[in-house]
């Protein structure tokens, strides 16, 4: 079962989360016309992702919404009144043999080479909407039926204390049930939130007027560590022995809105690369000209004389300019990993014996302790990855001291976390570490370091900085051992 996309710009990452996303995927234009469909859509739909290509997405609507759906695309395109746009909603779907089945809906919008495309990322909320029948309809087993749900379930009384918790919601929150059993459920909820409802309970009970009750929206909620993660919240109501309930069935959305931010990135950077090549096109032959001829004025002037030091500065400028095309079009376009056994020991020996050829890292050390078995890998790539880390290393450390790394084989993984003797990095300059462009130096690109996760995360690893209590800095660099 294959899927497809269509996109000119197609990152392996992007392709893997599309192709192996657990929920259904579906990129329309601006006609409503589906351009793409992961494997998804088929286990939700019935239709194979080839069948789909081309038609209608009302296809997969039911009526009054199949006949609406292009009405409401034109009127969003003309108007910008976005009714959905960025707002997840539950809506119903209709399968290839005409069943109707319960969705929850999130809907983004990008731009591929100046046209307007959705992405609506569909939740299949059956197995939910099952279990609201079966608390609904039969009070005696509800117990059972929380305790084996995969989504969290919280159950309230009329004041707001919590009655019960299941071993899902547990591991959501952080808290056992007994640590917050006749404890108000507003300790689950950030501030405002946390402040207004118990008002809004009250509310509902004078009035009898509900803002969720039956209605599935997106919230955000509060672990026991403090932390927030979005989640989709269904509020039921029943009674138990003439009492009133309150039935909470939460979905952590932290995975799909980690999925959402991927898909917007992964847009950006094809957009960046786009804008870098035609940089790189307009401008890298001209400064090539530019070049040649200041270094053809500067052979003809007097020998030590200040317009041939001005003309030599001149050179160095557009060669510190033609690296920056050069670090700017690697960022936005890495290549693809060409992959072979690695040893990442000898590599990283090998990046650092070309970084002691540079004079201003001359005093710095680089000990390597450790080993690990050979991963598949890149070694042109990682050799970039290492020698950013170790070149920051060396600057960190004013040209001057001795730089750890430690390598080793842990769980499956090849660990390699390379240990500065700097001065470390401030906490609200390492949380912006990796952005693009963002850098402290006087002369550098601030792409460094946000290449390095690029080409870190393509060979589907991880790269992380902190700054340990005896000093320094330390980067590791996880990669899956072959």
């Amino acid at each position: 079962m294959e899927g497809s996309f269509n996109s000119r710009a197609e990152p392996a990452l992007l392709a893997a989360i599309f192709e192996s996303a657990v929920d259904a995927i579906l990129v329309i234009d601006a006609r409503g016309s589906i351009e793409a469909a992961n494997p998804a859509v088929e286990r939700l739909f019935g239709y194979a992702p080839a069948e789909l290509i081309g038609r209608n997405v009302s296809v997969l609507m039911p009526p009054p919404e199949s006949d609406e759906h292009d009405s409401y695309i034109a009127r969003y395109l003309r108007t910008d009144d976005a009714r959905i746009i960025g707002i997840g909603r539950e809506v119903v779907g209709r399968r290839k043999d005409g069943r109707t089945l319960p969705l929850h809906l999130s809907v983004g919008r990008m731009t591929v080479d100046g046209e307007p495309k959705f992405v609506g990322i569909l939740h299949d909320l059956s197995a939910r909407v099952a279990l609201q029948e079966q608390l609904r309809s039969s009070e005696s087993r509800w117990r059972a039926v929380i305790e084996s749900a995969v989504d969290g379930i919280v159950v309230i009384d009329a004041a707001g204390r919590i009655e019960a918790f299941n071993p899902a919601a547990e591991r959501l929150f952080g808290y056992s049930e007994a640590e917050v059993v006749g404890r108000n459920v507003s300790l689950l909820m950030p501030s405002p939130y946390r402040e207004e409802h118990d008002a809004y309970i009250a509310r509902y009970l004078s009035t009898g007027a509900p803002k969720i009750i039956g209605i599935g929206r997106e919230v955000t909620a509060r672990r026991r560590d403090g932390t927030t993660f979005p989640v989709h919240l269904s509020v039921g109501e029943l009674a138990v022995g003439g009492a009133r309930k309150f039935t909470g069935i939460l979905h952590d959305l932290s995975a799909r809105v980690r999925m959402e931010e991927q898909l917007r990135e992964q847009a950006a950077m094809a957009r960046l690369g786009e804008m870098a090549a035609l940089i790189a096109h307009e401008i890298k032959n001209p400064l090539a000209g530019i070049r040649g001829a200041i270094q053809v004025i500067g052979s003809r002037l007097p020998a030590g004389s200040r317009d041939q030091a001005i003309a030599s500065e001149i050179v160095s400028r557009i060669d510190g300019l033609n690296e920056l095309m050069k670090d700017l079009l690697l960022f936005a376009r890495p290549p693809q990993p060409r992959v072979e056994p690695v040893d990442p020991a000898a590599l990283i020996g090998a990046t650092a014996r070309l970084l002691a050829e540079d004079p201003a890292a001359r005093d710095v050390r680089v000990e390597i302790e450790g080993a690990a078995p050979p991963v598949m890998a890149d070694a042109g790539l990682l050799q970039i990855v290492f020698g950013n880390v170790l070149a920051n290393a060396a600057q960190a450390m004013e040209g001057r001291g001795v730089a750890r790394v430690q390598v080793a084989h842990v769980n499956g993984v090849c660990r390699i976390a390379i240990h500065d003797s700097g001065p470390g990095i401030p906490d609200d300059i390492r949380q912006r570490i990796f952005t693009p462009f963002f850098t402290t130096k006087a002369r550098g690109s601030g792409l460094g370091l946000p290449t390095a996760k690029r080409l870190v995360e393509a060979h589907a690893g991880t790269i992380r900085i902190d700054c340990p209590p005896e000093g320094g800095t330390r980067v590791t660099i996880e990669l899956p051992a072959s």
